[in-house]
């Protein structure tokens, strides 16, 4: 009980809440972004001041990008704060997929070649767990749409070995 309460605790310190709703906010941002720029490539990692866009994106589109993504998660355009792409998803997939696996071979006494068909039939089948329940994860635990009166403060473009970074810095009041 004294774990739950701890996990409860923690759930609601304003770092990790607001690392969750920047989540959101640049899973939105990079949603707009990727119809305006196709085949750009780009990613986004989320802290509790903002988040980062890597790629050769303008500023000021990352800019209109960020402001309408506010806009339209403060409007209940929940949707945008999921992303395909999010590692939250990759994470899930190797978890189920290496536990399934571990499970379905441990204890047993078989040949080495009934161990690993077992455990490429279980991993195949976690990996298909994997996508809807990435999406649940995202969802519940990794992002917040629910962004309450966040706002774009400033956006810092930098060069990190060629590559362009932006950082998007955004206030939670």
């Amino acid at each position: 009980m004294k774990v739950i309460q701890g996990l409860h605790r923690l759930w609601k310190l304003k770092p990790l809440i607001n690392t969750r709703r920047n989540h959101a906010i640049e899973h939105a941002t990079i949603h707009l972004l990727s119809a305006r720029l196709p085949g750009v490539r780009m990613a986004g990692r989320s802290t509790h001041q903002g988040f980062y866009i890597y790629g050769d994106v303008p500023t000021e589109m990352l800019e209109q990008a960020a402001r309408e993504a506010i806009a339209r998660l403060r409007g209940g355009d929940y949707r945008l704060a999921l992303h395909p792409h999010c590692g939250t998803n990759l994470v899930t997939a190797s978890v189920l997929a290496g536990l399934a696996t571990v499970f379905s071979v441990a204890g047993k006494r078989r040949q080495w070649w009934d161990k690993l068909l077992a455990g490429l039939a279980a991993a195949t089948a976690a990996l298909a767990a994997a996508q809807p329940l990435g999406y649940w994860v995202q969802e519940h635990i990794t992002t917040d749409a629910t962004i309450g009166m966040a706002e774009l403060a400033h956006i810092r473009k930098f060069h990190v070995g060629g590559m362009t970074v932006h950082f998007v810095r955004v206030v939670h009041s």
